[in-house]
This record gives C-alpha cells, structure tokens and sequence, in this order.
C-alpha cells in the first residue's frame, strides 16, 4: 500500500514503546501535537485505528502490533546501518545509560566501570546509582542492574547472580551487648539496613525446609551503603545487609556474623541485568551488557 512507508512506520514503534503521545514526544523532540497530527494522518491514509488511547497508555490493536513489528524490524536495520557507516574508521563509540542499585554500584561496579571506560574510551558513559525500580524507557535507561525476586514481566532479563544478606555486628557491639539468639528477638534489637520507600520491611529466613518471616522496623535506615557499613563497624547495632559490605571486615574480626546458618532474603536475593525488550541495541550497549554479565559471573564464582 502506497500509504504506509518506512517514516510513518517508525513512528508508529516510537510511540508504541513509549507508552503514550507525551513520552515519545520527548524522545522525538517534537510536540505532542505534532505526534497526534502525524498518527492521525498515518491511520486515515490507511482507514484503520492502530492505537487504543486510554488516559495513561496506548496499546496497538490488532493491526497496530502487525504494523508494529515490521515497523521494529526496520529501524533497527536502519539503526545497524547508520552505526555501521559511523564508526568506520572509528574506535567503538556511542553512548549508554546505565543504572546501577546505589551499594553494590558504589562498592563493587564502580571500580569495573573505570575499567571499561579506560577499554572504550569513546563510549559515554551516564551511570545513575538508584535502587528504584522504574519505567527504563521513561527514565531513558538503557541497561538497569537490580536485586529482586523476579523480575518485572515486561522488561528482558538475565540473571546474574545470587545476593546473599547477612546479620552481622561490630566485635565490639557483639562483646557488650551480645547476639541475638533467636529470630524473633530481632524486632527489639537496633537494626540498620536500607529500606524501599512505601515498603514494609520483612525478612525471609530459610533453613533445612523451615521458613520464618519477621517484620522489622529500622532504627537506622539509608540507601547509602558505605554509611550503612559505617555505622555498624561503628558499634551502633546490628546490621542487615549484602555479605559483599561486611566480608572483609568479618575476615579480619572488626564483624561477626549471626544466623549464619539462616538464608536470608529481604527485598529478593536475585541479582538481574534489565533491559526493555524491541529497543534496539547499539553495540556499545551490548558491549557493557556482555562485560557485565562477565564481570559479575567471575564476582559471584565461589
């Protein structure tokens, strides 16, 4: 049909994966008005609705996620195309949006993004420490490393690895005033850990088939880690937190760990890698995808 074409085709996908008009006017750098004018002219030529509009999304009918899917298919072949063509001659360049969860980012990762900066140094890097759990596409996040217990259904996934906590005290703390023995006994003690806001903090235990569930509620809270780590070296109480935080300080006897016998699990213990499904991939994006997924596999390896 003379009416479709690759440009109205493409703006169909643009739309689509923004979610509603607004959105993929942003990303587009036009006016919503234009997005409409444009839609409505794409779908009268062809005599058929393609979106659905609700007051907070689109959806593609029928005919719509036909269109849709060719559409993808096309300008990710254009997308291939234009890189190609850019980086001859060139080093590997581009840019990528990476959000990381702000303890495990600070502590472990940083340190491998320096690295890869240092490998590609024509890639621009934006990395965002954050333990949200967002609309990447909303955010224009391309690649998003979480700890959950699974991941949201409508985002591309691959799991990483498995994030053990731990309860955990100075050996001073642990000296004056003791571990606790039992699980319940948790709520009366100082506890320090990060919380989600809007969220009840419950701890999962597991052991030998057994399963206890508490409810807890901080006396000290921060999405700070190296505060966390602080404050619980510092002998201000007990800590629920990532192993990887108190490791070496177990190691060398500053810490002391309690339960240990216990699978702990608080806001999930599964590390995944997300990332939308139908945006393209340029290939700096799947080059710190693929060093990643790397890195943290060689971490995680006992």
């Amino acid at each position: 049909m003379e009416s479709i074409n690759a440009q109205s085709l493409i703006l169909l996908v643009d739309i689509v994966d923004a979610g509603n008009l607004s959105k993929a006017a942003r990303k587009l750098k036009m006016s919503r008005a234009n997005i409409s004018y444009h839609l409505n002219q794409f779908e009268q030529a062809l005599g058929l609705q393609l979106l659905r509009r609700t007051t907070r999304r689109i959806e593609p009918t029928e005919v719509g996620l036909s269109l849709y899917r060719h559409g993808r298919v096309i300008r990710d072949e254009l997308l291939a195309a234009r890189e190609s063509v850019d980086s001859l001659g060139r080093g590997l360049h581009g840019s990528v949006r990476l959000s990381l969860p702000t303890g495990f980012g600070h502590l472990v990762v940083s340190d491998w993004m320096i690295e890869f900066k240092r490998s590609y140094p024509d890639i621009a890097l934006d990395v965002v420490f954050d333990n949200s759990i967002r609309d990447l596409l909303g955010e224009e996040i391309d690649i998003s490393v979480r700890v959950m217990s699974e991941p949201p259904p409508q985002m591309v996934a691959h799991e990483l690895c498995q994030v053990r906590y731990v309860l955990c005290a100075s050996a001073r703390y642990a000296q004056e005033h003791g571990m606790p023995e039992r699980l319940e006994d948790l709520p009366g003690v100082p506890l320090i850990t990060s919380t989600v806001e809007g969220r009840e903090l419950r701890l999962a235990a597991y052991r030998d088939g057994e399963r206890q569930e508490i409810l807890l509620k901080p006396t000290l809270a921060s999405e700070n880690f190296q505060f966390l780590r602080e404050a619980i070296l510092s002998g201000l109480g007990i800590g629920l937190v990532p192993d990887y935080l108190v490791n070496e300080a177990v190691a060398d006897g500053r810490a002391v760990l309690a339960f240990d016998a216990w699978r702990l699990s608080v806001f999930g213990s599964r590390m995944f890698l997300l990332r939308m499904p139908g945006r393209y991939q340029t290939l700096a994006a799947r080059t710190l995808i693929d060093f990643l997924i790397q890195r943290v596999r060689a971490w995680a390896r006992p």
